[in-house]
């Protein structure tokens, strides 16, 4: 979800209201998933390496999670959002653990679209972290106990990963669940994606072919999906 700050700074504004109307766009993207069918949803909202920010912006992104969830999680439980989060809590303050551990357990019962906010995450940590808890347990490393311990092991890997913002990069979102992702960038930035850019994307992720090693001819007369997963 990128651009929040870009915004900002083009209206004269302080970058975290940049990040306010963000919270707007994602509560209008997660509405548009459901409603089309999405069964994922996964956003990254604070990456590990966002600490290095200003402070200011750093503190006003803390004081804008803590509104987002008192605002914004009873009407996810009323829509039947399951709502995760995802990434180290160890760095965080007491309260926001709280938070978060309280958004998740008032959504745990809901079975509609699945949300996963990717908070003081990076993937090079969630490769890492799985590794440690297999070597741990003494469980063997491979393909499939290493996804299962990435701290996303509870969805299946995403069909299409949208990046807003023009900036044409992954910034160590999801590196081993995206290794066969659709990617998809655009110049929209992130408080201005709405539901006409979104199914933008979902276009154009129907128009690719995806062969996961396969030839062509292989996968002709396979029929193009939605994503259900992103």
């Amino acid at each position: 979800m990128d651009g929040n700050g870009r915004w900002a700074t083009r209206r004269l504004l302080p970058r975290v209201a940049g990040h306010k109307v963000g919270v707007d766009s994602l509560r209008r993207c997660v509405r548009a998933c459901a409603a089309r069918g999405i069964a994922v949803l996964t956003v990254f909202a604070f990456s590990s390496e966002n600490w290095n920010r200003p402070q200011d912006e750093v503190s006003g992104l803390m004081d804008l999670l803590a509104m987002a969830l008192a605002r914004e999680v009873p009407q996810l439980v009323k829509d039947g959002v399951q709502l995760h989060f995802v990434g180290e809590r160890e760095g965080l303050s007491p309260s926001v653990r709280g938070g978060l551990a309280q958004g998740e357990r008032a959504t745990a019962h809901n079975t509609g679209l699945i949300l996963n906010v990717c908070f003081n995450y990076g993937g090079r940590w969630d490769i890492a972290q799985a590794a440690r808890r297999l070597a741990a347990a003494g469980t063997e490393i491979n393909e499939d106990s290493l996804s299962q311990a990435m701290a996303l092991g509870h969805v299946p890997d995403p069909d299409l990963v949208i990046r807003t913002g023009g900036e044409q990069r992954i910034s160590n979102f999801m590196l081993w669940q995206s290794a066969y992702s659709e990617l998809y960038f655009t110049d929209t930035l992130w408080p201005d994606f709405d539901e006409a850019s979104l199914d933008q994307a979902i276009a154009a992720f129907a128009g690719r072919e995806r062969r996961f090693g396969k030839t062509s001819a292989q996968v002709a007369g396979g029929e193009q999906r939605r994503p259900q997963a992103a």
